[in-house]
């Protein structure tokens, strides 16, 4: 025997049986980002107990800053894609980035 007695399963307010889990695995997850990148400024219960709209609100905000971060670090740290050999193995060499000799200075003789 079926154990609902209706064919929809359960299904008027969005979770079946087989969709359960998984929902409840996106809002643990939802709320362990925001205590964990939150920077401690909220703890599990706040979190747990904020209204979804707010949750999603915070979770979304943060996600936007990290997502920022990572975006601007990415540029700062871009490797050089510049190489000192060619082809043929010979190193390539820039004429201005060979320093100069330093001629030291006269220096007035006290006599």
């Amino acid at each position: 025997m079926n154990r609902f007695p209706f064919q929809l399963d359960l299904a008027f307010f969005g979770l079946t049986t087989s969709n359960t889990s998984e929902a409840r695995f996106n809002v643990f997850k939802q709320i362990h980002e925001i205590v964990f990148h939150g920077n401690g400024g909220y703890s599990w219960e706040t979190v747990y107990n904020m209204p979804v709209w707010l949750r999603n609100f915070t979770f979304s905000e943060i996600q936007k800053f990290h997502d920022n971060e990572r975006e601007r670090s990415s540029k700062v740290n871009k490797p050089n894609t510049t190489t000192l050999m060619d082809s043929q193995g010979n190193v390539l060499v820039d004429k201005n980035s060979i320093p100069k000799p330093i001629t030291p200075k006269k220096t007035p003789s006290y006599k």
